[in-house]
Protein backbone atom coordinates (compact mmCIF):
# COMPACT_ATOMS: atom_id res chain seq x y z
CA UNK A 1 0.00 0.00 0.00
CA UNK A 2 1.24 3.76 -0.76
CA UNK A 3 2.28 5.56 2.39
CA UNK A 4 2.51 8.76 3.53
CA UNK A 5 3.86 9.66 6.91
CA UNK A 6 3.27 12.81 8.47
CA UNK A 7 5.53 14.20 11.68
CA UNK A 8 3.51 16.48 13.87
CA UNK A 9 -0.36 15.69 13.77
CA UNK A 10 -1.05 19.28 15.38
CA UNK A 11 -3.57 22.01 13.85
CA UNK A 12 -1.61 21.82 10.51
CA UNK A 13 -0.71 18.06 10.11
CA UNK A 14 -4.30 16.44 11.72
CA UNK A 15 -5.86 19.03 9.00
CA UNK A 16 -3.54 17.48 6.55
CA UNK A 17 -4.11 14.10 7.46
CA UNK A 18 -8.13 15.21 7.58
CA UNK A 19 -8.33 15.80 3.55
CA UNK A 20 -6.50 13.47 2.40
CA UNK A 21 -8.96 10.95 4.52
CA UNK A 22 -11.71 12.70 2.69
CA UNK A 23 -10.47 12.51 -0.69
CA UNK A 24 -11.09 8.69 -0.39
CA UNK A 25 -7.74 7.99 -2.06
CA UNK A 26 -7.73 4.02 -2.71
CA UNK A 27 -5.25 1.80 -1.06
CA UNK A 28 -3.30 5.35 0.62
CA UNK A 29 -1.87 4.41 4.30
CA UNK A 30 -1.44 7.49 6.69
CA UNK A 31 1.13 6.93 9.52
CA UNK A 32 1.57 9.53 12.27
CA UNK A 33 3.55 10.57 15.09
CA UNK A 34 3.76 13.28 17.49
CA UNK A 35 5.73 14.08 20.03
CA UNK A 36 3.60 14.78 22.65
CA UNK A 37 2.21 11.69 24.38
CA UNK A 38 -1.30 10.50 23.32
CA UNK A 39 -1.95 12.68 20.13
CA UNK A 40 -1.20 9.96 17.65
CA UNK A 41 -3.51 7.66 19.32
CA UNK A 42 -6.31 9.81 19.43
CA UNK A 43 -5.65 10.80 15.87
CA UNK A 44 -5.97 7.21 14.87
CA UNK A 45 -9.28 6.61 16.99
CA UNK A 46 -10.59 10.02 14.98
CA UNK A 47 -9.69 8.28 11.63
CA UNK A 48 -7.08 10.67 10.88
CA UNK A 49 -3.98 8.25 10.58
CA UNK A 50 -4.14 4.40 9.47
CA UNK A 51 -1.08 3.62 11.94
CA UNK A 52 0.29 5.05 14.83
CA UNK A 53 3.99 4.90 14.91
CA UNK A 54 6.08 5.51 18.08
CA UNK A 55 8.86 7.86 16.34
CA UNK A 56 9.14 9.81 13.32
CA UNK A 57 11.69 7.38 12.22
CA UNK A 58 9.73 4.68 12.32
CA UNK A 59 6.88 6.83 10.71
CA UNK A 60 8.81 7.07 7.50
CA UNK A 61 9.51 3.70 6.75
CA UNK A 62 8.18 2.01 3.73
CA UNK A 63 6.96 5.90 2.88
CA UNK A 64 6.93 7.70 -0.40
CA UNK A 65 5.77 10.85 0.87
CA UNK A 66 7.21 12.67 4.44
CA UNK A 67 5.26 15.31 5.53
CA UNK A 68 7.41 16.95 8.70
CA UNK A 69 4.76 19.17 10.15
CA UNK A 70 6.61 20.37 13.13
CA UNK A 71 7.37 23.29 14.58
CA UNK A 72 10.44 25.27 13.05
CA UNK A 73 12.63 24.74 16.25
CA UNK A 74 12.01 21.27 15.93
CA UNK A 75 12.64 20.33 11.99
CA UNK A 76 16.39 20.07 12.16
CA UNK A 77 16.35 17.14 14.56
CA UNK A 78 13.25 15.33 12.47
CA UNK A 79 15.25 15.83 10.00
CA UNK A 80 18.17 14.22 11.46
CA UNK A 81 16.44 11.10 13.12
CA UNK A 82 14.62 10.51 9.46
CA UNK A 83 17.32 10.25 6.95
CA UNK A 84 18.64 6.72 7.72
CA UNK A 85 15.09 5.53 7.54
CA UNK A 86 14.10 7.03 4.89
CA UNK A 87 12.99 5.26 0.95
CA UNK A 88 14.87 5.24 -2.00
CA UNK A 89 13.52 7.72 -4.38
CA UNK A 90 11.09 9.17 -1.32
CA UNK A 91 9.96 12.66 -1.32
CA UNK A 92 10.01 14.70 1.47
CA UNK A 93 8.63 18.07 2.76
CA UNK A 94 7.50 20.66 4.89
CA UNK A 95 5.36 22.90 6.44
CA UNK A 96 7.36 25.52 8.39
CA UNK A 97 6.44 29.16 8.19
CA UNK A 98 10.10 30.23 6.72
CA UNK A 99 12.07 27.87 4.16
CA UNK A 100 15.35 28.95 3.86
CA UNK A 101 16.87 26.99 7.46
CA UNK A 102 14.97 23.87 6.25
CA UNK A 103 16.06 24.09 2.78
CA UNK A 104 19.97 24.22 4.18
CA UNK A 105 18.80 21.54 6.59
CA UNK A 106 17.64 19.57 4.48
CA UNK A 107 20.53 19.60 2.27
CA UNK A 108 22.96 19.01 4.92
CA UNK A 109 21.23 16.20 6.74
CA UNK A 110 18.92 14.46 4.28
CA UNK A 111 20.86 11.86 1.89
CA UNK A 112 20.78 11.93 -1.99
CA UNK A 113 18.77 9.27 -2.63
CA UNK A 114 15.75 11.55 -1.50
CA UNK A 115 13.87 14.57 -2.62
CA UNK A 116 13.31 17.47 -0.78
CA UNK A 117 10.28 20.34 -1.34
CA UNK A 118 9.71 22.72 0.61
CA UNK A 119 6.06 23.97 1.82
CA UNK A 120 4.47 26.02 3.44
CA UNK A 121 0.24 26.04 3.55
CA UNK A 122 -1.19 29.39 3.76
CA UNK A 123 -3.65 28.96 6.66
CA UNK A 124 -4.52 28.19 9.77
CA UNK A 125 -6.43 29.69 13.14
CA UNK A 126 -5.42 31.57 16.14
CA UNK A 127 -5.92 27.92 17.98
CA UNK A 128 -3.46 24.86 17.71
CA UNK A 129 -3.46 21.40 18.31
CA UNK A 130 -5.18 18.23 17.17
CA UNK A 131 -8.53 19.36 18.41
CA UNK A 132 -8.51 22.30 16.17
CA UNK A 133 -7.68 20.22 13.07
CA UNK A 134 -10.16 20.42 9.84
CA UNK A 135 -10.35 19.18 6.91
CA UNK A 136 -11.77 21.71 5.09
CA UNK A 137 -8.37 24.33 6.59
CA UNK A 138 -6.68 24.48 3.20
CA UNK A 139 -9.31 24.74 1.06
CA UNK A 140 -8.86 27.58 -1.42
CA UNK A 141 -5.60 29.28 0.33
CA UNK A 142 -2.72 29.39 -1.24
CA UNK A 143 0.48 26.58 -0.38
CA UNK A 144 3.79 27.85 -1.76
CA UNK A 145 6.34 25.25 -2.54
CA UNK A 146 9.90 25.96 -2.10
CA UNK A 147 11.68 22.75 -4.21
CA UNK A 148 15.41 22.18 -3.45
CA UNK A 149 18.05 22.08 -5.63
CA UNK A 150 18.47 18.52 -6.24
CA UNK A 151 14.48 17.74 -6.33
CA UNK A 152 13.13 16.03 -8.85
CA UNK A 153 10.96 17.40 -11.39
CA UNK A 154 8.74 14.09 -10.60
CA UNK A 155 8.92 14.79 -6.56
CA UNK A 156 7.62 18.79 -7.55
CA UNK A 157 4.62 17.29 -9.13
CA UNK A 158 3.97 14.75 -6.67
CA UNK A 159 4.02 17.10 -4.10
CA UNK A 160 1.89 19.99 -5.93
CA UNK A 161 -0.63 16.96 -6.73
CA UNK A 162 -0.69 16.62 -2.59
CA UNK A 163 -1.30 19.93 -1.90
CA UNK A 164 -4.11 20.45 -4.56
CA UNK A 165 -5.41 17.18 -3.19
CA UNK A 166 -6.22 19.53 -0.21
CA UNK A 167 -8.20 21.75 -2.17
CA UNK A 168 -4.98 24.48 -1.31
CA UNK A 169 -3.40 26.16 -4.87
CA UNK A 170 0.22 25.31 -4.82
CA UNK A 171 2.60 28.27 -5.75
CA UNK A 172 6.07 27.75 -6.62
CA UNK A 173 8.40 30.37 -5.22
CA UNK A 174 12.14 30.70 -4.28
CA UNK A 175 13.09 30.65 -0.79
CA UNK A 176 14.24 33.76 -0.53
CA UNK A 177 11.35 35.38 -1.46
CA UNK A 178 8.88 33.23 0.09
CA UNK A 179 10.53 34.63 3.85
CA UNK A 180 10.15 37.80 2.09
CA UNK A 181 7.05 37.85 0.89
CA UNK A 182 5.78 36.51 4.06
CA UNK A 183 7.37 38.48 6.62
CA UNK A 184 5.33 41.34 5.08
CA UNK A 185 1.59 39.55 4.64
CA UNK A 186 1.91 37.26 7.48
CA UNK A 187 4.35 38.13 10.49
CA UNK A 188 4.55 41.49 10.13
CA UNK A 189 0.83 41.07 10.94
CA UNK A 190 1.22 38.40 13.59
CA UNK A 191 3.32 41.35 15.63
CA UNK A 192 1.44 44.05 14.62
CA UNK A 193 -1.26 42.62 16.41
CA UNK A 194 0.82 41.83 19.17
CA UNK A 195 1.72 45.46 19.49
CA UNK A 196 -1.88 46.69 19.39
CA UNK A 197 -3.74 44.28 22.01
CA UNK A 198 -0.39 44.89 24.31
CA UNK A 199 -0.98 48.62 23.61
CA UNK A 200 -4.48 48.89 25.13
CA UNK A 201 -4.55 45.64 27.47
CA UNK A 202 -1.62 47.09 29.46
CA UNK A 203 -3.25 50.24 29.70
CA UNK A 204 -4.48 51.69 32.93
CA UNK A 205 -7.89 52.22 31.27
CA UNK A 206 -8.13 48.89 30.27
CA UNK A 207 -10.97 47.88 31.90
CA UNK A 208 -13.18 50.87 30.17
CA UNK A 209 -11.57 49.61 26.51
CA UNK A 210 -12.51 46.42 26.52
CA UNK A 211 -15.93 47.34 27.60
CA UNK A 212 -16.16 49.34 24.31
CA UNK A 213 -13.62 47.02 22.46
CA UNK A 214 -15.84 45.98 19.37
CA UNK A 215 -15.37 43.41 16.22
CA UNK A 216 -13.15 45.70 14.42
CA UNK A 217 -10.59 45.53 17.60
CA UNK A 218 -11.20 41.52 17.93
CA UNK A 219 -10.27 41.35 14.14
CA UNK A 220 -6.98 43.28 14.33
CA UNK A 221 -6.01 41.71 17.48
CA UNK A 222 -6.82 38.18 16.32
CA UNK A 223 -3.38 36.82 15.13
CA UNK A 224 -2.01 38.15 19.10
CA UNK A 225 -3.22 34.64 20.31
CA UNK A 226 -1.58 32.89 18.21
CA UNK A 227 1.04 30.06 19.29
CA UNK A 228 3.27 31.67 21.83
CA UNK A 229 6.30 29.15 20.29
CA UNK A 230 4.98 29.47 17.10
CA UNK A 231 5.47 33.21 16.80
CA UNK A 232 8.82 33.32 18.34
CA UNK A 233 9.89 30.86 16.15
CA UNK A 234 8.68 33.11 13.18
CA UNK A 235 10.40 35.65 14.65
CA UNK A 236 13.92 33.98 15.58
CA UNK A 237 14.20 32.67 11.93
CA UNK A 238 13.06 35.45 9.75
CA UNK A 239 14.77 38.62 11.90
CA UNK A 240 16.09 40.36 9.15
CA UNK A 241 13.14 40.22 6.89
CA UNK A 242 10.36 41.12 9.65
CA UNK A 243 12.28 43.99 10.88
CA UNK A 244 12.36 45.31 7.44
CA UNK A 245 8.65 45.00 6.97
CA UNK A 246 8.44 46.57 10.62
CA UNK A 247 10.71 49.49 9.26
CA UNK A 248 8.42 50.18 6.54
CA UNK A 249 5.51 49.73 8.45
CA UNK A 250 6.30 52.32 11.18
CA UNK A 251 6.89 54.54 8.88
CA UNK A 252 4.15 54.51 6.82
CA UNK A 253 2.43 55.06 10.35
CA UNK A 254 4.71 58.18 10.43
CA UNK A 255 3.56 59.14 7.31
CA UNK A 256 -0.04 59.15 7.71
CA UNK A 257 0.18 60.60 11.44
CA UNK A 258 1.77 63.37 9.42
CA UNK A 259 -1.29 63.48 7.68
CA UNK A 260 -3.25 63.41 10.21
CA UNK A 261 -2.30 65.99 12.42
CA UNK A 262 -1.72 68.56 9.63
CA UNK A 263 -5.57 70.07 9.43
CA UNK A 264 -4.26 71.43 5.82
CA UNK A 265 -4.01 67.63 4.24
CA UNK A 266 -7.71 66.64 4.59
CA UNK A 267 -7.42 66.20 0.80
CA UNK A 268 -4.36 63.69 0.66
CA UNK A 269 -6.07 62.12 3.94
CA UNK A 270 -9.17 61.14 2.43
CA UNK A 271 -7.03 60.15 -0.88
CA UNK A 272 -5.06 58.07 1.56
CA UNK A 273 -8.24 56.03 3.02
CA UNK A 274 -9.92 55.98 -0.65
CA UNK A 275 -6.71 54.71 -2.12
CA UNK A 276 -6.72 51.45 0.01
CA UNK A 277 -10.15 50.76 0.39
CA UNK A 278 -10.36 50.49 -3.48
CA UNK A 279 -6.97 48.25 -3.90
CA UNK A 280 -8.42 45.72 -0.98
CA UNK A 281 -11.90 45.61 -2.50
CA UNK A 282 -9.95 44.50 -5.80
CA UNK A 283 -7.48 42.47 -4.26
CA UNK A 284 -10.56 40.41 -2.35
CA UNK A 285 -12.85 40.51 -5.69
CA UNK A 286 -9.84 39.76 -8.04
CA UNK A 287 -6.44 39.22 -6.66
CA UNK A 288 -3.35 40.28 -8.84
CA UNK A 289 -1.94 37.23 -10.86
CA UNK A 290 1.77 36.91 -10.73
CA UNK A 291 3.62 38.00 -14.52
CA UNK A 292 5.96 35.60 -15.45
CA UNK A 293 9.65 36.68 -14.50
CA UNK A 294 10.77 37.87 -17.50
CA UNK A 295 7.18 40.50 -17.60
CA UNK A 296 7.85 41.58 -13.69
CA UNK A 297 8.92 44.90 -14.66
CA UNK A 298 7.66 47.87 -12.46
CA UNK A 299 5.84 49.53 -14.58
CA UNK A 300 1.69 50.55 -14.19
CA UNK A 301 -0.51 48.15 -15.03
CA UNK A 302 -3.88 49.20 -16.93
CA UNK A 303 -5.84 47.88 -13.64
CA UNK A 304 -3.40 50.65 -11.61
CA UNK A 305 -4.20 52.99 -14.22
CA UNK A 306 -7.64 52.51 -13.82
CA UNK A 307 -7.77 52.34 -10.30
CA UNK A 308 -5.55 55.77 -10.26
CA UNK A 309 -8.23 57.42 -12.06
CA UNK A 310 -10.82 56.18 -10.24
CA UNK A 311 -9.39 56.94 -6.69
CA UNK A 312 -8.67 60.75 -7.80
CA UNK A 313 -12.41 60.58 -9.24
CA UNK A 314 -14.00 59.93 -5.94
CA UNK A 315 -11.57 61.88 -4.09
CA UNK A 316 -12.49 65.18 -6.09
CA UNK A 317 -16.30 64.51 -5.58
CA UNK A 318 -15.97 63.81 -1.71
CA UNK A 319 -14.04 67.21 -1.71
CA UNK A 320 -16.56 68.93 -3.48
CA UNK A 321 -19.27 67.54 -0.95
CA UNK A 322 -16.92 68.06 1.93
CA UNK A 323 -16.71 71.96 1.00
CA UNK A 324 -20.40 72.06 0.00
CA UNK A 325 -21.19 70.84 3.67
CA UNK A 326 -18.52 73.09 5.13
CA UNK A 327 -20.32 76.03 3.29
CA UNK A 328 -24.18 75.33 4.17
CA UNK A 329 -23.08 75.04 7.60
CA UNK A 330 -20.75 78.60 7.95
CA UNK A 331 -23.66 79.94 6.13
CA UNK A 332 -26.78 78.71 8.75
CA UNK A 333 -24.15 79.99 11.61
CA UNK A 334 -23.99 83.36 9.96
CA UNK A 335 -27.95 83.32 9.40
CA UNK A 336 -28.18 82.39 12.97
CA UNK A 337 -26.16 85.21 14.11
CA UNK A 338 -28.22 87.70 11.75
CA UNK A 339 -31.44 86.84 13.84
Amino acid sequence: MPRIAIIGLGLIGGSLALALKRAQIEGLEIAGCDAQRGVAGRARKQGAIDHEARDAASAVAGAAVVVVATPISQARSVLEAIAPALEEGAIVTDTASTKRDLLRWAAELLPERVSFVGGHPMAGKEQSGLEAADAALFEGMPWAITPSVGATEGAIRTVEGLVSITGARPIIVDAAEHDSYVAAVSHLPLVASTALFSLASQSQAWPDLAILAGPGFRDVTRLASTDPSLSHDICLTNRENLLHWLDRYMEELRRLRGLIADAGQQEKLLKEFVRAQTEREVFLTKPPERAPEDQRAETPSAREQMLSFMVGDYVVRRTKEIDRMLDERERGLREERGR
